[in-house]
């Protein structure tokens, strides 16, 4: 498929359109009505609550634009699931060929998804889930395993505590939620207090930190103060963990992946901001599971796959790594499978 062989480009194009711009562009509509054979698609994106959604609007503005096919009507919801709904039912009045949706929640979805079946027209979920009564109401989902994502983070730290001799009743999480009911909150978390439960670490406390630089700043100097034997901090994305290690510093401490000396240790998910990434090079943060954004290709696959006639599997993952600049771990097993940890240089 033509978008194949430009995947690799995508990827340095996007990553360093994010490093040079605070914001992608909040709504943007591309039609060319003298181009009768363009499909037309209307994007729900969920909002820009982090460098990792930047990344994800981006990659479908490039993927799904007029130079490849399609006229491209992109609303942001701004986090606010009563504006995703508003946007979906734009899209039916307007009779596009294709709704893609990227929800905020995994709720509350069932009567608007119900009016786009009934209108004929296919939904494509990216990235989250929706919970429905009916899952015909959408015609696929592509995006990551978020609860394999949490179990392989888990995995990680467990075997890093064992290798430098470490109790588990001496490891003391506290874990800075993504925004409660999100699809990447749910598995993240649950992959974290699944571990818990079977390794028997002291999980202190959850705060919400909604994805974001301030409130994972805000939460961690909350836990900061209600506990002083935090040693193991569980950020559910890169954004939060800045945040985090800003109040940590703040309060005099130091983070790093030293906990049997008194140094904090910082773990987070995507894998996408700039800084992060030199913070897991120097230590900051210890480990980065990836959270691939670059679903626009995939999207676009799909419609081609749909247009043609194909019926595309129900979901679609993407394959991920773990990003560590810590020496001793080369790879982790989960369920029989083992992943490698990619080398933070």
């Amino acid at each position: 498929m033509k978008t194949r062989a430009v995947v690799a480009a995508v990827l340095l194009l996007l990553v360093t359109l994010v490093s040079c711009r605070s914001s992608v562009v909040e709504e943007s509509t591309t039609v060319n009505p003298s181009e009768e054979e363009l499909i037309t698609v209307g994007f729900s994106q969920l909002g820009a609550e982090s460098d990792w959604r930047s990344t994800n609007t981006e990659s479908m503005l490039t993927a799904l634009s007029a130079e490849n096919g399609y006229n491209l009507i992109y609303k942001n919801g701004q986090q606010k699931q009563s504006n995703q709904i508003t946007a979906i039912r734009m899209f039916i009045q307007q009779e596009v060929d294709y709704i893609v949706l990227a929800p905020a929640t995994e709720t509350g979805w069932d009567t608007v998804l119900e009016e786009a079946k009934e209108a004929g027209i296919p939904v494509i979920l990216v990235d989250r889930r929706v919970d429905v009564e009916n899952d015909n109401l959408y015609t696929c989902w592509v995006g990551s395993d978020f609860e394999l994502e949490g179990q392989k983070m888990a995995t990680w730290i467990y075997d890093y505590t064992c290798m430098i001799g470490m109790a588990p009743e001496d490891v003391h999480i506290v874990n800075i939620q993504g925004s409660l009911g999100s699809t990447a909150q749910i598995g993240r978390s649950k992959g974290l207090s699944d571990a818990v439960r079977i390794y028997g670490w002291d999980l202190l406390d959850e705060v919400c930190g909604d994805f974001t630089e301030t409130k994972g700043r805000e939460g961690m100097a909350q836990l900061l103060q209600e506990y002083d034997h935090i040693n193991v901090v569980y950020c559910e994305n890169d954004n939060e963990a800045i945040g985090a290690i800003d109040a940590i510093e703040a309060a005099g401490k130091t983070v790093g992946s030293d906990i049997k000396n008194g140094e904090i240790m910082v773990v987070s998910f995507d894998g996408i901001n700039i800084k992060a990434l030199e913070y897991a090079k120097i230590g900051k943060i210890s480990c980065i599971a990836e959270c691939n954004p670059l679903h626009g290709p995939r999207v676009q696959a799909l419609i081609e796959a749909i247009e043609a006639g194909e019926t595309p599997d129900k979901f679609n993952y993407v394959s991920e790594t773990l990003f560590s600049s810590v020496s001793g771990i080369t790879s982790i097993e989960v369920e029989g499978k083992s992943y490698s940890i990619t080398p933070v240089t």
